[in-house]
């Protein structure tokens, strides 16, 4: 994580001094949050409604697990249990915990490739998105606000690249259904 984080100001100023010749000659440059264009499309804020909808009954069952859990460690702390109810118990407990955790882990694993599979399709269509408008725009360059120290408001374009991709890629009935 450190090393991406390190390496951001190095490829913006290797980004720099690459364009430093088209500097020359009075380029015109575009910046854009390419993280928040893409999350702000109409298309990804659908995908995640449908994905918050797929879980939700393993998230409900993992809230079930959670008070079932809940509820015999209440019964082990409540009562005085027989030492067999309480062995019982504590059985009963820990496949509970097994079962929430082995659930969690399949839950978490097909939510990040759901995610990951959404999020890669989307990058490359934004990145299309974006070469289209810089060239409509008359642009030489077009960096990501995530190397940018600073940027005057009026060469941002993250706002035009959301509009003209929701225009580009409309959010359909099911955008899973383009999986």
């Amino acid at each position: 994580m450190r090393l991406s984080i390190g390496l951001g100001p190095l490829a913006a100023c290797c980004a720099l001094f690459t364009f430093s010749h088209v500097a020359a000659a009075q380029a015109k440059v575009g910046v854009i949050n390419l993280q928040k264009a893409i999350f702000e499309t109409a298309e990804i804020k659908k995908a995640d409604a449908e994905m918050q909808a797929t879980f939700k009954p393993k998230q409900d069952e993992m809230d079930q697990l959670n008070k079932d859990i809940q509820a015999i460690a209440q019964k082990l702390q409540g009562g005085k249990p027989t030492p067999q109810e309480e062995a019982d118990l504590q059985a009963q407990g820990q496949r509970k915990q097994r079962q929430l955790q082995r659930l969690q882990d399949d839950v978490n694993e097909q939510a990040q490739a759901y995610r990951n599979d959404i999020l890669a399709k989307s990058q490359q269509k934004m990145s299309d998105v974006v070469k289209k408008l810089a060239e409509e725009k008359g642009l030489d360059v077009v960096i990501d606000t995530s190397t940018t120290l600073y940027v005057k408001p009026a060469l941002d374009l993250t706002a035009d690249a959301t509009a003209a991709y929701d225009k580009a890629h409309p959010a359909t009935k099911s955008a899973s259904a383009s999986k």
